[in-house]
């Protein structure tokens, strides 16, 4: 089989242009921007232009009630667990054109190859793009994902509001996916156990590893454990100059003591698998000339070893106790998520290290620090991921990049992987 792919580059490599022009972000002169938030319009465009593409080529096309969008390739054994693949096309703001949708066109790119050169699977092909991979405009990631998998409430999950709108006008996920035409009951998507046989991801790396040695695919062995945490900080606003300094109980000043604290304790596991970001700051009243009264952080968090990250939560929460009372603040933890980390399938990993051997290419075997679809899909399937090179580890950048030939290879692995898939 892997002598009879050929994957069509120029095809490939010219939708994941078009897939980039659906977007409102501003032109930059480094790279390509964008910015493609879950149900907006650009979002709903490139849902409609991707289901032209499947449809053109014969396969199905269907939607779930929270716009996962799944495209199959019938089997000859249809009731067979079928095989399947995927990725996202969402990006937060002012990212790159690769981040998800390499996974998503290279996938629909192996299905019409695989066709091309006549295979007929016996078990269906399935390629799935996940809604709202992330977190940008409901405060949680990967939810198509989590409610396939089981691991978010439905209830739960349709009460989830806009988070970065005011509280008065952000709309729930019921009120939005209904208004872009998604509607039923969302317990409906959630899939079970035996629904698919093995699940693989193709995806840029997102790290530098790859590139620093030379290496054209790498292997998932495990998905770091992702959590996410918002901090609330309260203290004494007033008057930048009549607000004498002995009396202040600046919230901005205990946030940012916090915010080193965080780092502090991520570093002291001397671990490269923990990290830890604070990526939003909201100061209230936000003047320059007013005492802030109130910080919002938002806490990222991750670790192959969960163990681990709980060990650096409890050192931080000691940290607050401390700065409540030397500052005179008050210190709420709001958890968002805590996810377990995912493994790899012992048996997928060999088949890719197989599939590559045959290709002649030497495989990096690697951890993900970067969380994906994937990490939920490990709860009801098989899984393992294929990785890419990304230029300069860059990503969630208008200037993530990952050349063609790298792309066409990585499609080319998961072809031929999933074509020995669908034969099992």
């Amino acid at each position: 089989m892997a002598q009879q792919i050929q994957i069509d580059q120029p095809r490939l490599t010219s939708e994941l242009a078009t897939l980039a022009t659906f977007t409102d972000a501003e032109p930059v002169s480094n790279g390509t921007p964008v910015t493609r938030i879950v149900f907006s319009p650009d979002d709903l465009r490139a849902r409609a232009w991707l289901k032209e593409l499947a449809t053109a080529d014969g396969f199905e096309v269907r939607d779930d009630a929270v716009g996962n969008i799944f495209i199959r390739w019938t089997g000859t054994d249809p009731d067979a667990p079928a095989v399947a693949t995927g990725s996202h096309t969402d990006a937060i703001p002012h990212a790159g054109m690769y981040d998800g949708t390499v996974g998503v066109l290279g996938g629909l790119e192996a299905m019409r190859t695989l066709k091309r050169s006549g295979l007929q699977p016996r078990r269906s092909i399935e390629l799935v793009m996940f809604t709202s991979e992330e977190p940008t405009r409901f405060g949680i990631g990967c939810l198509g994902s989590r409610l396939m998998s089981g691991t978010l409430d439905p209830k739960q999950a349709d009460a989830l509001h806009e988070a970065n709108e005011p509280a008065d006008t952000a709309k729930t996920l019921a009120q939005v996916r209904t208004a872009a035409g998604f509607t039923g009951d969302l317990a409906s998507v959630k899939l079970s156990p035996n629904h698919y046989h093995a699940w693989l991801e193709l995806h840029i790396e997102q790290g530098p590893l790859l590139e620093r040695e030379g290496t054209p695919i790498g292997i998932v062995t495990s998905i770091a454990a992702p959590a996410g945490y918002r901090f609330t900080i309260s203290g004494l606003g007033g008057h930048a100059g009549a607000l004498l300094m002995p009396d202040r109980k600046d919230a901005l000043c205990a946030a940012a003591e916090l915010i080193l604290a965080i780092e502090k304790h991520a570093l002291a596991t001397h671990v490269i698998d923990t990290v830890a970001t604070v990526g939003t700051c909201d100061v209230h009243p936000g003047a320059v000339n007013s005492v802030p009264s109130r910080v919002v952080l938002q806490l990222d968090i991750r670790d192959t070893d969960p163990t681990r990250r709980e060990s650096v939560m409890q050192a931080i929460r000691r940290d607050i106790e401390t700065l409540r009372q030397r500052r005179g603040v008050i210190i709420t933890e709001q958890i968002i998520n805590a996810d377990a980390p995912a493994q790899s399938s012992p048996h997928l990993v060999e088949l890719l290290e197989e599939v590559c051997a045959t290709d002649g290419i030497s495989p990096r075997k690697m951890v993900s620090r970067a969380y994906h679809d994937s990490l939920f899909m490990a709860r009801i399937a098989p899984i393992a991921m294929i990785f890419i090179p990304c230029r300069n580890g860059v990503s969630h950048r208008p200037d993530e990049y990952a050349t063609p030939a790298h792309t066409t290879l990585g499609v080319q692995v998961l072809a031929s992987a999933l074509a020995k898939l669908a034969s099992e």
